[in-house]
């Protein structure tokens, strides 16, 4: 399909975004969908004492898991330009990530609970998780593991947050140590193609790089070039 006529369907799918309730309500709903299903599982596991040890085990498992998931959700939707579909508006708005890099300053308990409405995959895994917790038997390490994965995901966008917005040296600090997504990591994503997805801490980026440059082209000549004549509402951020 001719550029112009991707650039159409992206501008008339984001008119669609920002002029239809509809589209905002289901983010809300489905960040108030994670969130709770964070919690009670979160609540379900916490009274199964597994250890010290195997809780770190657990944790830094799921750190590495989440890391590497949310790049692989990461690189599929960056490619995606399915914008005449049923979900285009909401694919049209994530591409915005692109265009708008930088976020409005808000709190992080409201950036973890905002950003989790982008995450429709994430309400379905959680949901498994929440099925799989009943069966008898399930080893607790591993349901332990399951249930941070999920907490980690709406995690991630907050480490995602910081790395565009804050100035903080603890910050900074901890992107240079590998637990928060570093500046000068990310900062590829942004200024060359098809590389450093992840955004946890994006130590998974080698492998997920590898995948990218095997299934994609990348998204510099491509879903990129869709809002180049995209005008948003006066005011329009993140």
């Amino acid at each position: 399909m001719e550029l112009s006529a991707k650039q159409q369907q992206f501008n008339e799918a984001m008119e669609h975004y920002n002029s239809r309730s509809r589209y905002k309500a289901f983010g809300l709903a489905v960040s108030i969908i994670n969130v709770s299903l964070q919690l009670y599982l979160l609540n379900r596991v916490w009274p199964q004492s597994i250890g010290v040890g195997q809780q770190i085990l657990a944790l830094i498992l799921a750190y590495v898991i989440t890391d590497f998931v949310n790049g692989l959700v990461h690189m599929y939707m960056d490619n995606n330009d399915r914008y005449n579909s049923p979900v285009g508006p909401l694919i049209a708005n994530f591409h915005m990530h692109h265009k708008i890099p930088q976020y409005r300053k808000h709190n992080l308990l409201v950036v973890y609970f905002m950003e989790s409405g982008s995450k429709i995959w994430l309400a379905g895994y959680l949901l498994a998780v929440l099925l799989l917790a009943g069966v008898p038997g399930l080893n607790p390490v591993a349901l332990h593991i399951l249930v941070y994965i999920g907490i980690l995901s709406s995690f991630a966008e907050v480490s995602h947050y910081l790395c565009h917005s804050s100035t903080s040296p603890i910050v900074d600090f901890l992107g240079m140590y590998g637990l928060l997504l570093s500046k000068r990591h990310h900062a590829r994503h942004h200024l060359q193609d098809n590389s450093n997805y992840a955004f946890l801490n994006g130590l998974s980026d080698p492998l997920i790089n590898l995948i990218a440059a095997k299934y994609y082209k990348g998204y510099k000549h491509n879903t990129d070039l869709h809002f180049a004549h995209y005008v948003g509402l006066d005011g329009e951020d993140r």
